[in-house]
């Protein structure tokens, strides 16, 4: 993609109402912009990102085994009386008529409807477990949204809903997520620590939140420090074996690890001071198991072995990829803008022509180009006429792993330089020598 082609509207002044790093990294990179208090278009740039976090969350919630539909944004009113949240849930959810004067919603998250859908289809034991997951816009009317993506009013979610017999095969479906969830999490680039968290108006009696650690953090946590040197459960992960899985949880919950909401600093002060860690953190997942909470009030019943009716175990696993986009610029940047992880990067590779309209620069820029595009690579080309600094200026904002800079004075030599975003180092290759040294980083 040519730049002078591309809708990359970026911003050299940081906008007042932003806070908070991620917020004027992503309006200043032009990934988003801002349509209403907490409600945000999200431009062609940010939108490569978004779509790259989903991927790797579909990729885990697959190999979890969890199966994928969607889920209406507008939801009847009638099915949250029914399970007895609709005077609960409060102000923040956004309620509508249609035209007939029937109650409606704006969902802000979709146990009832994925309840309707299970008791409608499934009535017998021998056709569970199951999970069924969706990507898809929710809203909130949060009576104070800031931050930009990470505390807004319309987000994207991944909500997943696991249903089983009983309370044994529902915790194995927990336990999936947990792990799917430290593979997802790690595969954005991130390290996740899973602590002990409060179920709020979400319901149940076990639940946990993953945090990122980050220096902007919105709120306080405490945990052992070792967690920071586990090893992530690898990709030949078995979800099926119940005992592997659960010794996998089991390891990771524990040492301490605790919101400031569930924090108890007597238990905390029985950690070893030099393992005990105090910290900002940012949620980037929510898992809750709630048993029968919501298929006794809404008759989702399968008949068992024994021929008895009873209803199914419950949970509800949530990641936000729009919110995840801002937790990854705050733990991964510097003051010249972004730094993307590979997996969720817009491009691979930011390709700099420092000569624009020079025969010799153009002709080598539009080969190494196609070679690139060729082998797999995603290239944003900079074939802007503006000067060196401004271009460099560019790529260091939105982020990019990869710079490949062509100049004059290089080609004379056979060379084009490169730099790693992440870690600044750069090295000059001959063009031949860009593909091998690229991809084996």
């Amino acid at each position: 993609m040519r730049l002078s082609r591309y809708f990359l509207p970026t911003l050299r002044e940081t906008p007042k109402e932003a806070e908070i790093i991620s917020h004027r990294l992503m309006l200043r990179a032009g990934l988003v912009r801002q349509e209403a208090a907490g409600i945000y278009a999200w431009l062609p740039l940010g939108l490569r990102v978004l779509n790259k976090v989903c991927a790797v969350i579909r990729e885990e919630q697959d190999r979890s085994g969890a199966i994928e539909l969607l889920m209406p944004s507008i939801q009847s009113a009638d099915l949250w009386k029914e399970s007895g949240r609709y005077e609960a849930y409060g102000k923040e959810m956004l309620r509508i008529s249609d035209r007939h004067d029937r109650e409606m919603l704006f969902g802000p998250t979709a146990e009832e409807v994925i309840t309707e859908i299970f008791r409608g289809s499934v009535r017998s034991y021998k056709d569970l477990p199951k999970n069924l997951y969706q990507i898809s816009w929710k809203f909130r009317d949060e009576v104070r949204p800031r931050f930009g993506t990470m505390r807004s009013r319309e987000f994207l979610m991944k909500d997943a809903y696991s249903f089983d017999i009983d309370q044994a095969t529902a915790r194995h479906a927990y336990n999936k997520m947990f792990v799917a969830y430290l593979r997802t999490f790690a595969g954005l680039g991130l390290k996740a620590i899973p602590m002990r968290a409060d179920t709020g108006p979400i319901g149940g009696d076990l639940s946990h939140e993953f945090i990122i650690l980050a220096q902007t953090g919105e709120s306080e946590v405490f945990c052992d420090r070792q967690y920071l040197d586990f090893d992530v459960p690898p990709v030949t992960t078995d979800f099926d074996d119940v005992a592997g899985l659960q010794g996998t949880v089991d390891r990771w919950t524990s040492l301490y690890a605790a919101t400031s909401e569930m924090h108890e600093p007597a238990a905390f002060a029985e950690v070893g001071e030099d393992k005990q860690m105090a910290a900002r953190g940012i949620e980037v997942g929510h898992i809750f198991y709630f048993g029968t909470k919501y298929s006794e009030a809404m008759g989702a019943k399968v008949t068992g072995p024994d021929g008895v009716d009873r209803a199914v175990h419950m949970g509800s696993y949530g990641i936000g990829p729009s919110r995840l986009v801002a937790a990854i610029i705050e733990a991964s940047h510097d003051e010249a803008g972004i730094i993307w992880p590979d997996s969720v990067a817009p491009f691979d590779v930011a390709l700099i022509n420092l000569k624009t309209g020079d025969a010799a620069t153009d002709a080598a820029c539009t080969e190494i180009q196609a070679n690139l595009e060729a082998n797999g690579l995603t290239v944003l080309y900079d074939d802007r006429d503006e000067r060196p600094g401004a271009k460099f200026a560019t790529a260091d904002l939105i982020g990019l792993p990869w710079q490949v800079v062509v100049g004059p004075r290089g080609l004379a030599e056979g060379k084009v330089e490169i730099k790693r975003r992440a870690g600044g180092e750069r090295e000059s290759v001959a063009p031949i020598d860009l593909i091998s040294r690229l991809k084996r980083s």
